[in-house]
């Protein structure tokens, strides 16, 4: 281990601060290992450091501003102390990594260019098996940007993108392209373009993240069996939009709050094979939508508080929905088209609609009579979305009365065949914090 240079004087303040760069380096040992350079001395250039260090050396770097752009082209780990500030030179990105195994943690990382087209961000990683652990990154186009770079580990950072900024001029928080076999866990991101956005990008865990103000929380597009769990999707125009996708499993999300015009809690569009499980729909524009999208699987999800639960094309085939809790939705379907395909019980158990009112005569919290999931003002309004300025106006209200009273109009056809009576029973032993 190299040693620290040395301290002039046994000042308290001065020795205390040489006992808390022991106690990083002790860390930084344990949890990186290799062979330490001295913490920069003020004034010294931290490109130089890094020129100056060997494959597997670890370079600490004490709090302070730190001006230039890094490239770490050999496999070392950069560890601040106080999180210190890189402030990038405003051209390209503020730290470029093109070896592998590299580590970046504990900065405060600023001040990336402008130009999207040449994926200027906080941190650019061109490799493999790298971690960009608990940094603050400000002021940047893209936050962290994976570039055909697989096995990387990007866990607990803060990203805030440029707020200035119209939407379509921001680049994403987090952009994943061509890179398969990522780790995205517990980062929190804000006033970007997309929260978190991945591009032909396989399998990917995503886990613990809280994305906000954002356009879409979440984007997919070409990415298969990937998976997120935990996360939470808040105040953007859309949750998730999940997109020419297979194979994704989503469990224990939050959406909530995601109001704009076209908004979207979960928006899935040429997605198969997708299991949806324990999730919240909380209070968007419209909970779920669906569009040419098969053979899903939607259990134990609350979709509650939206102005529309569900909107259904009718190329959205052979989904099933049970066990889910359906409460307060201003509307529970619109169908555009005759009729999905959809199945709306599993092994006699439906899903708890609040708005059903039907009857369990013999108390086994299965109604006896199907519920009818559409009206006829709904059905009109699949056609026309602009009749929904009309939805509880006394006419509707008088033409659904009608259509209940007189059924002369067909309407879709779908109904839950075993609607669920009580929903405290439904979540009982399941909950949804526990995978079934």
């Amino acid at each position: 281990m190299t040693a620290l240079p040395p301290t002039a004087g046994t000042h308290p303040g001065r020795s205390a601060g040489m006992r808390r760069e022991c106690c990083m380096l002790f860390v930084a040992a344990f949890l990186v290992g290799g062979v330490y350079q001295p913490l920069p001395a003020a004034g010294q250039s931290l490109i130089s450091r890094i020129a100056a260090a060997r494959p597997g050396d670890t370079v600490l770097v004490r709090g302070g501003v730190w001006e230039g752009d890094l490239v770490l082209d050999q496999r070392i780990a950069l560890i601040g102390v106080g999180m210190p500030v890189i402030r990038g030179s405003g051209n390209g990105s503020t730290i470029t990594i093109t070896a592998d195994s590299c580590t970046v943690a504990g900065f405060v990382i600023e001040r990336c260019g402008r130009m999207l087209v040449h994926e200027d961000a906080g941190i650019l990683v061109r490799s493999k098996g790298n971690r960009i652990l608990r940094n603050r990154l400000r002021d940047i186009l893209f936050g962290v940007y994976l570039f055909r770079g697989r096995g990387n580990t990007i866990d607990g950072n803060e990203i805030t993108g440029r707020r200035h900024l119209d939407v379509g001029q921001r680049g994403s928080g987090i952009h994943v392209y061509d890179s398969p076999w990522n780790v995205i866990a517990g980062n929190t991101v804000t006033d970007v373009r997309d929260g978190i956005y991945i591009q032909n990008a396989n399998h990917t865990h995503i886990e613990r993240n809280n994305v906000h103000h954002v356009r879409y929380g979440l984007h997919y597009m070409y990415a298969d069996s990937n998976t997120f769990l935990g996360n939470r999707f808040e105040d953007n125009a859309a949750g998730a939009a999940v997109m020419y996708s297979r194979g994704i499993v989503m469990r224990h999300n939050v959406f909530a709050r995601n109001r704009a015009f076209s908004a979207f809690g979960v928006l899935l569009q040429d997605c198969h094979g997708l299991v949806a499980d324990s999730n919240i729909i909380d209070d968007n524009a419209i909970g779920i939508f669906l569009e040419n999208s098969r053979h899903g699987r939607f259990r134990h999800n609350i979709i509650a508080r939206n102005d529309l639960a569900l909107q259904m094309f009718q190329n959205a085939d052979g989904n099933t929905f049970t066990e889910n809790a359906f409460i307060d939705n201003l509307s529970p379907l619109v169908v555009v088209g005759k009729r999905t395909g959809s199945r709306w019980s599993d092994g006699g158990r439906g899903n708890y609609w609040s708005g059903y009112e039907g009857y369990d005569l013999d108390g086994d919290g299965v109604g006896d009579v199907p519920m009818r999931i559409q009206n006829v003002f709904h059905y009109l309004e699949g056609r026309n979305s602009a009749v929904r300025l009309f939805l509880y106006s006394p006419a509707s209200q008088a033409l659904a009365a009608a259509s209940a009273a007189f059924p002369i109009m067909q309407l879709t056809e779908e109904s839950d065949p075993h609607p669920l009576m009580d929903r405290e029973r439904l979540f009982t032993g399941h909950a949804m914090g526990r995978n079934p």
